[in-house]
């Protein structure tokens, strides 16, 4: 059975990549943990934080993101201060202000809603090779802009791209993945 590359054989990583990577993901809350995970595996393999995940999930409230926009400092260092995730207080903080903004978009058109537009409300399927997959895209660019204008940080074209493809906005699947075609049909 072909895989993508990056899963290797931990098998961790290969139930990620079989199971969920990739999976449109429609819940707005979700999509904000998947967002966070993503910020703060910027400069880390992404094995790192799936490891952590569970660690992350109960140093921030299960990321209910309701919750975490009222953090303070005291929230804050005793994330700091967690032994079980990465502790970086600008990704901390950015988890903090990406929560407000969350909410101000929840309230107004529904965060699934303001990331699902850019796709026209349909994952983009590619039909990438082996080292053909962009690192980022004219798209991801464009929805980095936006989600800093409003509010959130350490979400840059790069971070924005991983997102898009961990939650189904893209397929980026290789062809010869088992996943590519099941994932096509799931869209």
């Amino acid at each position: 059975m072909e895989r993508c590359s990056w899963c290797g054989e931990d098998p961790l990583y290969v139930a990620y990549h079989d199971e969920e990577w990739g999976v449109p993901e429609r819940d707005g809350r979700a999509l904000w943990e998947k967002l966070v995970l993503d910020g703060f595996q910027a400069g880390l393999a992404w094995i790192t934080i799936l490891r952590k995940r569970e660690a992350f999930r109960a140093a921030f409230d299960g990321f209910d993101p309701s919750r975490v926009a009222r953090w303070g400092e005291a929230e804050v260092a005793r994330a700091l201060a967690d032994p079980g995730i990465v502790r970086h207080r600008g990704k901390i903080e950015a988890a903090v202000k990406g929560a407000r903004a969350w909410e101000r978009i929840e309230a107004r058109e529904g965060f699934s809603a303001f990331l699902w537009r850019y796709v026209d409300g349909a994952p983009l399927q590619n039909r990438f090779k082996p080292g053909e997959i962009p690192t980022e895209t004219d798209l991801s660019r464009r929805i980095s802009k936006a989600l800093k204008k409003e509010g959130f940080t350490f979400v840059g074209p790069t971070i924005v791209y991983a997102f898009m493809e961990a939650v189904g906005m893209v397929n980026d699947h290789v062809v010869a993945c088992h996943r590519h075609e099941a994932v096509k049909r799931l869209g």
